[in-house]
């Protein structure tokens, strides 16, 4: 059940919630986390489902702001929903209009859960320097998404020049199962690594943080290239007797090669907001990782034109860029 409140007020917002979990006999101590969401009308829907479904792994207390500034006067609209049949733990949203839209940290300040970490999540275009934003501050952890952004790569950039502790980008986030794969491929004993090459779609930014985490770690070149995508397809580990490589030009399954031995297959599907968004909420400390791997990314070269993977026009407008 989910009651609406028009040209309110978040005094008014947060006494419905707490009415609202009293009628339903539950309480705010299994709230782990608060999740704000700011958002536009159009990409708030999908941001809402993604984060529901990540709040049966961690009961939330979701704070959707939706700006929408004008001309008229300021009004607050609330719909507040606690529990339900997605398991979810309360949801908000909240919709800012005329002058009040460009004060969503004083609203969002009084319904945060008391004493429980913040989680900030812009699934469209975040401010220039997420940490300094009002709404960042309130947040331990500040989630980005470059893929999101009609220039990708430009948009990654600006992670770079603002990055602050607490902040993360989707971009990253998608990557977690192809570093984990390439990570169990060297467990075997292996030749001296002489360099890494990287198929990836152009202007995916999850290619040149992948590139940059290599480089980090193996301290060899990297070398990104163009393909079809979808996301990042593959990475080849050179050695003196051959290749040991994840390729997955399927975006479903990756086969797993090294000289001398069989192939293998392992399941590395393209990543889904809701999983994307659950694993970021498992972790609240600085992910320092990304952090090192954001700020190598000078020592990348970026995705030669798309000419050298010999690829048309139409070939470079068949996949989304988003996921890897």
């Amino acid at each position: 059940m989910s009651v609406r409140l028009d040209d309110t007020t978040a005094g008014a917002v947060a006494l419905a919630i707490d009415q609202e979990r009293f009628r339903q006999g539950s309480s705010a101590v299994g709230r782990v986390l608060t999740l704000v969401i700011v958002a536009e009308e159009s990409s708030q829907s999908d941001a809402v489902v993604a984060a529901a479904t990540a709040a049966r792994e961690h009961p939330s207390r979701i704070l959707v702001a939706i700006p929408r500034p004008g001309r008229g006067p300021a009004r607050l609209d609330a719909v507040v929903a606690v529990g339900g049949s997605e398991g979810l733990g309360e949801l908000v949203e909240l919709r800012m209009r005329g002058p009040l839209s460009h004060h969503v940290a004083s609203v969002v300040l009084p319904l945060l859960v008391p004493d429980a970490p913040v989680v900030v999540w812009w699934p469209g275009t975040p401010p220039a320097v997420p940490s300094e934003d009002p709404v960042g501050r309130l947040a331990q952890r500040r989630i980005t998404d470059a893929a999101a952004s009609a220039r990708p790569l430009k948009e990654l950039a600006a992670r770079q020049e603002g990055y602050a502790a607490g902040d993360t980008d989707l971009s990253w986030t998608r990557l977690t199962p192809w570093r984990s794969l390439i990570a169990a491929s060297l467990d075997l004993p292996h030749d001296p690594i002489t360099g890494v090459s990287i198929g990836v779609q152009r202007a995916n930014p999850s290619g040149p943080l992948l590139a940059s985490w290599l480089h980090r770690c193996l301290g060899v070149p990297v070398a990104l290239r163009a393909t079809r995508g979808p996301g990042v397809t593959s990475v080849a580990l050179h050695t003196e007797h051959g290749d040991i490589s994840v390729s997955r030009p399927d975006g479903r399954v990756a086969r797993l090669s090294r000289p001398g031995m069989p192939d293998r297959e392992a399941a590395l599907p393209r990543r889904s907001p809701e999983g994307l968004i659950a694993e970021e909420m498992r972790r609240l400390d600085p992910d320092e990782i990304y952090g090192e791997c954001l700020a190598g990314l000078t020592e990348v070269e970026p995705v030669p034109p798309a000419r050298a993977a010999g690829g048309s026009g139409s070939r470079r407008r068949s996949t989304r860029k988003g996921s890897s």
